[in-house]
């Protein structure tokens, strides 16, 4: 674990991390952002939140458990769990070899679910991500869409709505504002992508950022 929350304190190699609400369509677009990078000749390590590692899936199934009734304080800090047990097997490692982390969902996560959804202090968990983490992402994209329209993606699935998606549509506003506040207060590390669009375009606009971002992180 590095010691500094700089983006680009590491060279070696760059934390990506895709964000968004329910039904931004984040599956989709990690499949291109991976073929982007590895054609551009980067080895890729893809993780996901919560999980990634095999006490962080455990993690993962408990906090999405619909039968599991847990406080935001349990949820949280399950969360930074599985991320601090991420950050050590795996993606410090794999910064080490000069790979790329794909993830889908990082520490913004916790900033918009769990600060913004559940109304825990941003401070805590601005705290706790010192603590546990030591890092933020190189670069992140936000897919963001209107909560309305990304609830009926979600749910024309059909999947069963695990414990977190049958949250009210008030939380995922709530949740919306706070990946959109902290889009905005960080706008070098955060591109934003207007998820509304043909999966076509979301898909191209993804790439063009990550384009920039990589042209920036190979520069001299």
């Amino acid at each position: 674990m590095t010691d500094t929350m700089t983006p680009h304190a590491l060279r070696r190699g760059a934390l990506i991390s895709l964000e968004g609400g329910e039904g931004a369509g984040k599956t989709t677009v990690l499949v291109a952002l991976r073929a982007r990078l590895e054609a551009r000749g980067h080895a890729v390590v893809g993780t996901r939140e919560p999980g990634g590692t095999p006490a962080g899936e455990a993690i993962r199934a408990l906090l999405l458990d619909p039968a599991q009734p847990l406080v935001p304080n349990t949820e949280l800090l399950l969360m930074f769990a599985s991320r601090a047990q991420l950050v050590e097997t795996l993606v410090e490692p794999a910064l080490a070899r000069g790979d790329m982390v794909l993830a889908d969902r990082f520490t913004d996560a916790s900033f918009a679910y769990q600060g913004g959804g559940r109304g825990l202090p941003m401070g805590l968990i601005a705290d706790l991500e010192r603590a546990f983490v030591g890092r933020m992402p190189d670069f992140t994209l936000l897919l963001d869409l209107d909560v309305q329209a990304g609830l009926a993606r979600a749910r024309s699935r059909g999947a069963p709505a695990d414990r977190i998606e049958r949250e009210k549509d008030e939380f995922f506003e709530r949740v919306r504002g706070a990946y959109r506040a902290r889009a905005a207060a960080q706008p070098q590390r955060i591109g934003v992508v207007d998820a509304s669009q043909p999966v076509e375009a979301v898909v191209q606009d993804a790439c063009a950022a990550l384009d920039a971002f990589l042209d920036r992180w190979n520069a001299p």
